[in-house]
């Protein structure tokens, strides 16, 4: 993987992560468990906004990896936006 992959994938591992950690799935690095659920809409827009962007440009498999991400985090939203409802 050529170096730029590489920092286009910790990239999006940080954004998914932190979305993570605004869902409440995961601590935060001081070992809290919080919900910011418009921090995680955010995030989800940024990706989408990668996504779109880098069409055609990134290899296929770093973009099954991104659309699995951006799954997992709009099925998790979803759910945390209905436990507010």
């Amino acid at each position: 993987m050529e170096k730029n992959d590489q920092l286009f994938m910790q990239l999006l591992y940080m954004f998914h992560t932190s979305a993570m950690q605004g869902l409440g799935k995961m601590t935060d690095p001081t070992g809290k468990v919080s919900r910011n659920l418009e921090y995680v809409s955010q995030t989800i827009d940024l990706m989408e906004m990668l996504n779109n962007k880098t069409k055609g440009n990134i290899s296929e498999d770093i973009e099954k990896i991104l659309d699995g991400m951006l799954s997992e985090l709009r099925l998790n939203y979803d759910e945390e936006k209905l436990k507010d409802e």
